[in-house]
């Protein structure tokens, strides 16, 4: 059977990522593993993975939370580096 460990390595994100997903798009980690995967491979897909993971950050600081918000900063980071402009070039 295959777990969350293993969606989320299929995925092409990081854990961290994935739970910016879930969070923005209220999902199980599960499905947001599966919808990270797949707006990475949609033309302008890894610019709207950052949307989403910007929104969160600004969500986190609205209500206060910097703590998340500086762990949900450390996993765009992480996002483009992987995906960004740079990074996208790096693993055609």
């Amino acid at each position: 059977m295959i777990s969350l460990i293993d969606c989320i390595a299929l995925s092409g994100l990081d854990e961290a990522e994935v739970r910016a997903l879930a969070e923005h798009e209220h999902l199980p980690d599960i499905a947001a593993a599966a919808l990270g995967a797949y707006l990475l491979h949609l033309p302008h897909g890894p610019e709207r993975v950052q949307r989403m993971i910007e929104e969160d950050i600004r969500a986190a600081l609205e209500r206060g939370d910097r703590a998340h918000a500086r762990d949900l900063f450390m996993a765009l980071r992480h996002f483009l580096k992987e995906h960004g402009p740079q990074g996208a070039r790096r693993h055609a």
